[in-house]
């Protein structure tokens, strides 16, 4: 199981990894913040659309041949990032990372229940996803300490032979994982017609863009606001992590039981940290401890959204998990794509209030929308 979560963990880092490195990254290139911001809006686009197209395209293949090939490709994809002589191999380096990304984190979603007892699905499945929470909320401060120390391109090589460890201890470590059936894109599809399913994937759609809508561009956005410097961004951002890594666990402790009350918490805190910033955050210690509640409830997303979603299509594992991942890297990649356009049009402040508006949308669609119950395909009261 600690092989499959150190698999999600290394994908999404790499996905995260152009957020704390936006800046020199920007510089070595030539192109704008903004445009620079493309390197995660693409990767996400590509894995919204191969999360659902990879897990009906291997159809009845062995999963650990499977996962092991597109982690292969990913420690690729990355040597091919630190090369990067210009944005456009950049670009097509990224591409590579989407189409692992979506991949591995699909297919991992329905492992947990083949590789331990039946009592004991629960818990792997939480450490299996404990890899993406974790990546969300780590990947971006580790990555901007080895760029600070070593330079950007330092940090994808740094992922790039993660990925190649990772490759080796599944092919090692994890058991011929003959598909149980082959998924149809249809089939995939038509849980979109399950109201709580379609409910949940709003959540994580506004969730998740209005965070990276302004999340992203959080280097520009301390520096310019608060004037913090660059010796005190990856403190900063790990400071972030580890308040996500907590919320991560508390969400997960809670979201069993009060499914709808933890995400209602969650989309509220998450807007009233972006939209504290422009007139609470122009101090290093404000922005800092804006930044520490802004980590603590999105740490909570995704262990939330994804018991929602398990919850809402209990048979229907790696289709639901595919369309999870879709709706979230979609999301990732319109958030990006978004703040990008509005932090070169409107300058930093403008992506806070579009990210807090975001997640106040997500709180009327939790209130108003279909909740599964707990443990069960009813609906919350």
């Amino acid at each position: 199981m600690a092989t499959v979560a150190a698999g999600t963990f290394t994908v999404v880092t790499s996905e995260m990894l152009p957020v704390g490195l936006l800046t020199p990254l920007s510089g070595s290139l030539y192109v704008s913040e903004g445009t620079a911001g493309l390197t995660l809006t693409v990767t996400g686009l590509i894995a919204a659309f191969s999360a659902p197209l990879v897990t009906a395209a291997v159809g009845r293949l062995d999963r650990r041949l499977v996962l092991c090939s597109l982690m292969a490709l990913l420690a690729a994809a990355s040597a091919l990032a630190a090369w990067s002589p210009d944005f456009a191999v950049m670009m097509a380096a990224r591409v590579l990372v989407g189409v692992a990304l979506g991949g591995v984190w699909s297919l991992a979603g329905g492992l947990g229940v083949r590789l331990v007892p039946s009592r004991s699905v629960g818990a792997a499945t939480s450490l299996i996803f404990s890899g993406v929470a974790v990546a969300s909320v780590v990947g971006v401060p580790a990555g901007a300490y080895v760029g600070e120390l070593l330079g950007w391109r330092a940090a994808f090589l740094a992922v790039g032979g993660l990925a190649l460890l990772v490759t080796a201890a599944m092919a090692v470590l994890l058991p011929p994982l003959p598909a149980e059936e082959a998924v149809a894109l249809g089939g995939v599809l038509r849980l979109v017609g399950n109201a709580r399913v379609a409910t949940g994937l709003a959540v994580v759609f506004l969730l998740v863009t209005g965070h990276f809508a302004a999340y992203t561009y959080v280097r520009p956005i301390l520096e310019d606001l608060a004037g913090v410097g660059a010796s005190l961004i990856g403190a900063l951002l790990l400071a972030y992590g580890i308040a996500g890594i907590a919320g991560n666990f508390a969400a997960g402790a809670r979201v069993g039981r009060r499914l709808r009350g933890t995400v209602l918490v969650i989309g509220g805190t998450l807007a009233a940290a972006m939209l504290l910033v422009p007139p609470a955050g122009l101090s290093v210690a404000g922005a800092a401890v804006l930044l520490v509640v802004w980590g603590l409830a999105y740490g909570g997303v995704s262990v939330s959204t994804q018991t929602w979603l398990g919850l809402a299509a209990p048979r229907a594992r790696e289709g639901a998990t595919s369309l999870f991942v879709a709706v979230f890297n979609g999301a990732i990649a319109l958030g990006a794509f978004t703040g990008g356009r509005m932090v070169d049009g409107f300058g930093t402040r403008s992506v806070l209030w579009l990210g807090g508006a975001l997640a106040l949308g997500a709180l009327a669609v939790t209130l108003l929308g279909r909740v599964p119950a707990p443990h069960t395909g009813a609906a919350a009261p």
